[in-house]
């Protein structure tokens, strides 16, 4: 294999492992939600909030408490149906690019871009460092998909 074509290669394998673990921290992230609806949700947040100490009138643990007021009435089938259509898709566009397939490049280009714009507008409301990276690695990601779905297309 050629060197370059041996690094395209690794990136593309390092874009589906992470799109990967993208779709496996968001199911960890919905079936400990699933969990949670079997508890009182209001109390542990209140729990967790004097265990470390915090202001309850804070910021943060504010925002903690309302969602875990909201949770109890939230529609699980929606929930649950968005959760397997976001981690359907990430696992999709994992194995597409990790077997180098022009869809999975595709569908990680155009997922990607649906973020774009909400990250560019997240940065101008609340600047940081954090919210540079992600975006910078996103276009990123977008522009190498895009590129090589050029590439493929003129070659």
């Amino acid at each position: 294999m050629i060197p370059q074509q041996d690094s395209i290669r690794r990136t593309l394998r390092a874009i589906a492992v992470f799109e990967a673990i993208k779709g496996l921290a968001a199911l960890a992230a919905i079936v400990g939600l699933l969990d949670l609806m079997h508890h009182d949700v209001r109390h542990l947040a209140i729990e967790l909030i004097g265990r470390f100490h915090l202001n309850p009138e804070a910021r943060y643990p504010t925002v903690l408490l309302h969602y875990a007021d909201l949770l109890p009435n939230t529609d699980l089938h929606l929930l649950e149906l968005l959760a397997a259509g976001y981690v359907s898709t990430r696992w999709l566009e994992s194995y597409g690019l990790w077997n180098d397939r022009a869809w999975g490049e595709w569908l990680g280009a155009l997922s990607g871009g649906l973020y774009v714009p909400f990250e560019i507008g997240h940065l101008l409301h609340r600047p940081s460092a954090i919210t540079s990276l992600v975006l910078a690695f996103n276009v990123f990601l977008v522009c190498f998909l895009a590129f090589r779905l050029w590439r493929r297309r003129s070659g």
